[in-house]
């Protein structure tokens, strides 16, 4: 066992026997995200660097705080990328936080979710036990998934040391359109586009404008532009438009005083929710909105209404739930796995509400 996974250990076990409280942290770039951080600091970096990688068979395994930055970089020297785009928030951010947050950038609605690229996990859990789930190829399950569960657990259910991820090559080409649409004739466009052969990645509408980008074969992006319409925009300024989505660096992310940002997950088939400035990603089916932190009854009605739920981002004073409350079987579900990894309670203590 590496000497920092042992000292991880040794710290585990003895705030398991003390009752004592830990908060895992990497990068510390999603600090913001969550009901409250409270626990002894337990930084993970130090458990950093590539296990594994074979360019030939996608896959590539890497402890949990390595930087996502680095990771990403050894990827494109081969051509390849982690497909589902994870936010970055900033050059800190770590592999073990990324899947922890479980956090998905604007090409999930077209490649899935961070979580469907999670091939296998070693975690240490809240008795200071080193487990292995998964493994380095998809079908390697038998039972429950535990290694995808790691994908949005917020450092609730144990530490990620390892983790073994399924990555893609870049597409040949890429292009960005851009149109004039309202919300409600952007939403259908999408729509019809989504039943159509089309090379579509990723998508976003702010202000009046769609940006579409497609990603495919080079004949493929050229016969899409020909039905799409719409106008180009040079690659280097949608990349970097694209990268400020990703990470919400975009004018539109930026909170007045009093507001806060709120995360509509929906059908993308839902109808506007008309609750005040908006943004809308993933065809249709995540739209963010800025509104007031007393606002929330209302905002999780809407969205409720519609087939989905509200998650609070940012903005939060700590007694506003961030996240939607758990039905009762589903609330016991997750009891019950937080008891099995964490018997002690020591692991994240309120962070998500619990």
């Amino acid at each position: 066992m590496p000497a920092e996974l042992q000292a991880i250990v040794e710290k585990i076990k003895t705030c398991a026997a003390r009752g004592r409280p830990l908060r895992i942290r990497g990068g510390g770039t999603k600090d913001f995200y969550g009901q409250i951080l409270h626990g002894e600091l337990l930084d993970v970096r130090p458990l950093a660097g590539v296990v594994s990688y074979e360019p030939s068979e996608l896959v590539v395994t890497v402890r949990g705080g390595t930087r996502l930055r680095e990771l990403e970089e050894l990827l494109a020297a081969s051509n390849q990328h982690l497909a589902f785009e994870p936010p970055r928030y900033g050059s800190g951010s770590t592999i073990g936080g990324v899947v922890a947050a479980g956090l998905s950038g604007p090409a999930r609605a077209s490649v899935g979710a961070l979580r469907d690229y999670v091939l296998g996990v070693q975690i240490v859990n809240g008795r200071g036990d080193v487990l292995t789930y998964g493994g380095q190829v998809m079908k390697n399950v038998a039972g429950y998934d535990v290694s995808r569960l790691m994908a949005g657990s917020m450092g609730t259910l144990g530490v990620i040391a390892e983790v073994s991820l399924k990555v893609l090559p870049f597409a040949p080409a890429e292009c960005t359109l851009m149109f004039d649409l309202s919300e409600t004739s952007a939403r259908q466009q999408l729509n019809r586009w989504g039943g159509q052969p089309l090379p579509l990645h990723a998508s976003c509408w702010a202000d009046g404008q769609l940006a579409v980008r497609l990603r495919g074969a080079n004949a493929a992006i050229a016969s899409a532009r020909k039905i799409m319409g719409g106008q180009a925009l040079e690659g280097d300024r949608a990349a970097r438009q694209w990268h400020a989505l990703r990470d919400q660096s975009l004018p539109f992310f930026r909170l007045s005083q009093g507001e806060a940002l709120w995360r509509a997950s929906v059908p993308d088939t839902a109808t506007p929710l008309n609750l005040g400035p908006t943004l809308i990603e993933w065809h249709g089916a995540q739209r963010w909105l800025r509104l007031p932190l007393n606002a929330a009854a209302h905002v999780r009605e809407a969205c409720a209404r519609a087939g989905g739920h509200a998650t609070l981002v940012r903005g939060g004073d700590g007694r506003v739930p961030v996240f939607t409350p758990l039905a009762g079987p589903m609330a016991r579900i997750q009891a019950e796995l937080k008891r099995a990894f964490d018997p002690a309670g020591i692991f994240g203590q309120g962070r998500m509400g619990f």
